[in-house]
């Protein structure tokens, strides 16, 4: 379970990484070049916190590259939900994003291999939790289960956010696709499987009546596990 103090240091870092990319889009609008240190000064932060999140200009270029018209497009489509059922709400996102992911399948996987090449610099550089990744389709996620939040404990929200989050992404077609050899249309497919039986678990956990633990019986007279033997001698 993750700690409040955990989850605020994520919030804070989420913020500062964000605040950065949208300092280098803006230069971009100016027509400045947008290297990581321009980038640190407009968003008020020290170079040093920049290069934490972004080692090299190649990786601050690919992380604004990543902030296109297509997320766009699912942060409209996430904002705009109107119905309350959960399983159309989720089917609505994975079909957006995933569908945009293999349309830009290229620019996605490289961003991916950026991504782990700055988890691994920051883990040389004595980092023991680098923070590589922005937590956009988290956002998305909890938009969408907004209408469970009076039914599941917060833990159990966590614990289904996190779950679905395995069905999305570059992270999960390159699983269905690599590793599974799956064509494209049949990747979606699974992953929206998968996403269906995850959310219909999480629900079903929360619904569920607790079990309560039985009290233990005594032994049948007669019946020969438990009975106490008469001491020899």
């Amino acid at each position: 379970m993750v700690s409040r103090q955990e989850d605020s240091r994520a919030n804070q870092k989420e913020r500062t990484r964000t605040a950065i990319v949208e300092a280098a889009v803006d230069l971009l609008r100016e027509d400045i070049e947008p290297t990581v240190a321009k980038a640190a000064e407009a968003a008020h932060v020290s170079r040093a916190t920049a290069y934490r999140y972004f080692p090299t200009q190649e990786a601050l270029l690919k992380e604004v590259a990543d902030v296109h018209p297509a997320v766009s497009t699912v942060d409209h489509v996430v904002d705009s939900l109107t119905t309350d059922d959960v399983a159309e709400r989720l089917a609505l996102l994975l079909d957006t994003f995933n569908e945009i992911v293999l349309a830009d399948e290229t620019h996605m996987r490289t961003s991916l291999q950026v991504f782990q090449e700055n988890w691994l610099t920051a883990r040389r550089e004595g980092d023991d939790a680098p923070y590589v990744r922005s937590r956009r389709r988290m956002r998305w996620l909890d938009e969408v289960l907004r209408p469970l939040a009076d039914e599941l404990s917060a833990e159990q929200l966590q614990r289904l956010r996190a779950a679905l989050a395995l069905t999305l992404g570059i992270d999960s077609i390159v699983i269905m696709k690599d590793v599974c050899q799956l064509p494209d249309d049949e990747a979606l497919s699974v992953l929206r499987w998968v996403a269906d039986v995850v959310l219909a678990a999480g629900i079903g956990d929360a619904r569920a009546p607790r079990r309560l633990s039985r009290p233990s019986r005594p032994a049948a007279a007669g019946s020969r596990p438990g009975r106490a033997r008469p001491p020899r001698g």
